[in-house]
Order: C-alpha cells, then sequence, then structure tokens
C-alpha cells in the first residue's frame, strides 16, 4: 500500500466522531481511485462506489440515485446504521456542489450516518466548489505525484531510472517499450487532462496557447523566464494576465508551476518572472522525446531533469500544507529553492552537474534575508538520492 500516509489520514478521519466529507483531489493517474478503493475494504461498514467519469456528463440526478443506493446501505443488520459513499471524478457533475450540500445537509438533519468520500481531478474546479456551496463541511485532502520513496518501494526504482521517468505508477509496466511509454504519457495522461479536466470544464479563450505554455513550462523547467519572452517564444500576444492565468491552470492539473521570486515580508507581485516548475519529470521526458542513456550522457540536459526532480518533489510537498516554495535572484546571483514555513527559511543550492548561467547566491541571500538553514544538495552536500528520500518539512 502507497500513498500510506494519505490513507491513514484519512482512515483516522472518516471513522472518527465527527461528520465531514473527505475531498480527495489531484492530478490523474497518481492512486487517488485505488486509494479510495482500499480504504473501502478497510472500515467495517456497507459501502458504494460510483464514477462520474464518462464521455458524456452524467446529471445530477445520476449523483441523487447513488446518494440514496448509499442511504439504503445504511439501514443494515450489522449493528451500526453507518455506510461509506465514493463518489469518483465529482467535477464531472454541472452544479455538483449545490447537490451534494443539499443531500448532506439532508442526512444530517435525519440523522442518517452516511460518510462521503469525492475524489476528482481538477483541484482547481473541486476547490471552487468546495469554497462556493460546501464551507464547514469538508475537508481537502491533496493526493500528489509520487514520491522517489514511493516509487523505489514500489517498483524497486533507482535514482536515474526515477529522475528519468518520473512518478507515474500506472506507466511502470510500459518502461521497456519506450515508444509505448511515451505515446501513454502524452496522449492518456498529458492530452486527456489538459483537454478533459481544463478544456472541457474551464473557459480557456486560446486552447492552442494554453498546450504552447504547456510545451514552454516542460522545455524550460528549472529556468526563469519572465513573461515578455514567453509571450516572443509562444508567438502570441496574449497578456501577463493570460499566461499568468494558464500556467495556475496547468499548476492546478498536476502539470507546471511558476515558482514566485522570494521577497521577505513585501508584496509579492505576479508580474516577477517566475521559474517554471514541473511536478512530474516525466512531463520533461515525453515532450523532449530522449532516449535514458542519451539524457544521462548530455550533462547539461541531466542537470536540468535533475535540478527539476528536487523542485518537483519540494513542490509537491507544499501542496495543501503551510509550505511555501520559491526562488531568489539578484544581478547574476541565484538561490535554487528557497523554502519557508511561518518565519523559518531553508535556502537550497542544487549541484546538479549543469553549466549554469548564474552564480550560487545563498550568501548574498542570507545577507539580505533571516536564512534557518543553507543547504547544499548534490556534489559535496547532502546526496541528491538521500534528499529525495526525505520529507520537505523536515528542513525547517
Amino acid at each position: 500500500m502507497f500513498k500510506r500516509t494519505v490513507f491513514n489520514d484519512v482512515l483516522k478521519r472518516i471513522t472518527a466522531p465527527g461528520k465531514f466529507i473527505q475531498v480527495l483531489a489531484g492530478p490523474r493517474q497518481v492512486g487517488k481511485t485505488t486509494l479510495a478503493k482500499q480504504l473501502m475494504e478497510a472500515v467495517n461498514i456497507p459501502t458504494h462506489y460510483a464514477s462520474a467519469d464518462e464521455p458524456a456528463l452524467k446529471s445530477n440526478s445520476w449523483l441523487e440515485q447513488q446518494w440514496e443506493t448509499a442511504r439504503f446501505k445504511t439501514r443494515n443488520d450489522s449493528g451500526k446504521p453507518e455506510a461509506l459513499l465514493v463518489l469518483d471524478e465529482i467535477q464531472k457533475l454541472p452544479n455538483w456542489s449545490e447537490t451534494v450540500k443539499r443531500l448532506w445537509d439532508e442526512d444530517k438533519f435525519n440523522d442518517v450516518q452516511l460518510k462521503v468520500i469525492l475524489l476528482g481531478s481538477s483541484p482547481l474546479l473541486i476547490k471552487s466548489g468546495l469554497t462556493e456551496s460546501l464551507a464547514g463541511r469538508f475537508e481537502l485532502v491533496p493526493v500528489t505525484h509520487w514520491s522517489y520513496s514511493e516509487m523505489k518501494a514500489a517498483f524497486g526504482w533507482d535514482f536515474e531510472k526515477y529522475v528519468y521517468f518520473g512518478g507515474y505508477p500506472g506507466a511502470v509496466t510500459l518502461i521497456d517499450d519506450i515508444d509505448r511509454w511515451m505515446h501513454y504519457i502524452k496522449e492518456s495522461l498529458i492530452e486527456t487532462s489538459i483537454s478533459r479536466d481544463i478544456l472541457l470544464m474551464t473557459r480557456v479563450d486560446k486552447p492552442a496557447l494554453l498546450r504552447r505554455m504547456f510545451e514552454l513550462g516542460c522545455a524550460y523547467s528549472g529556468q526563469i523566464l519572465s513573461y515578455r519572452k514567453m509571450t516572443g517564444q509562444l508567438q502570441d500576444s496574449g497578456n501577463t494576465t493570460t499566461l499568468a492565468h494558464y500556467l495556475d491552470l496547468l499548476a492546478a492539473a498536476g502539470f507546471v508551476a511558476g515558482l514566485q521570486k522570494y521577497a521577505g515580508q513585501q508584496v509579492r507581485r505576479r508580474g516577477s518572472s517566475p521559474k517554471l516548475q514541473v511536478l512530474n519529470t516525466a512531463l520533461m521526458t515525453a515532450q523532449a522525446n530522449i532516449g535514458f542513456e542519451e539524457l544521462i550522457r548530455n550533462r547539461d540536459l541531466w542537470g536540468r531533469w535533475v535540478e527539476s526532480a528536487v523542485g518537483a518533489h519540494l513542490l509537491n510537498q507544499t501542496i495543501g500544507r503551510e509550505l511555501e516554495l520559491y526562488y531568489w535572484s539578484k544581478s547574476n546571483l541565484e538561490v535554487d529553492f528557497v523554502l519557508v514555513k511561518g518565519n523559518k527559511v531553508t535556502a537550497i543550492e542544487v549541484k546538479s552537474g549543469a553549466s549554469r548561467a548564474t552564480l550560487p547566491g545563498i550568501d548574498a541571500f542570507a545577507g539580505e534575508f533571516k536564512v534557518t538553514r543553507k543547504l547544499l544538495v548534490g556534489a559535496q552536500g547532502i546526496p541528491l538520492e538521500e534528499f529525495l528520500m526525505i520529507p520537505a518539512s523536515a528542513w525547517l
């Protein structure tokens, strides 16, 4: 069993006194459905599972029918008038949150002991529905990409294999046929997420620009890129606000984020040049269409993949936690990553073997801000493989 921490957390919540909807949100193919089915096996009450992931959107009547089926199961002879309902891909239903609110409030009024888990692969849409209709009724549980420690424990992967293939457990059986693996990543994960989780469910005025923004994020992961330069690369007249919005959509889908420059307690402006960062290095590999041996031989490219793996490791662990991840730069100096929790600040330099256009800037950064810890990852510092095995919170 993997994602064990998430499993234990949700199991504790649904078996404890109190009544909250558990919402598991995260990218496609990170194990949300498997996790939910493991929870169904672990609870000692009747369960009901249903999925809205169909080509045509289901109506709210379907949701009401599934809810009634689960309500029926609370009337059992086990001595516990309880049941667990799991609804998968909930964001595919129009106005789902209003219907869930009504049904949930009915159960509370009538003392129906129905526990509910909602699963969704579009965190942006999930969060919108929760904040608009279900305030005070839910607990959000992020399910992120698989970490190196999880892939190593599950499949025996070493550091190099993880950096190249990333953390998609469903693609593991395809790695011996690199063409099939790349096709799976591009079509079953990337294109499906963009077309069904973003374009179908969110207003996007320039779909082609969104796709090119994703490609740019993969190609320049680990690099600071101004919105002006992005506009030139994308060959589009889209303004800063549009590009920043599309980057937010891609981050919510678990693809690419734009790290902001650390500015201490000052107001952080969205206009600052973001540092592009993939959340899974498999996305870089599939877009670059490069072989495993070729990538390892190319010192500069391999260094970029390694630094992106470190960034993805840190960024995934900020999701749903009181952690923030930034970068910092000034003149020709740069700090690769700045990890923040409250007033604790850890500056991280990554020695990946790639040639750099900037110089390490930890000393200059520490001269400007109060730094709790300074870390060197790689080279003569903390071994890269060991760093990826340690939770980000341990450094604060």
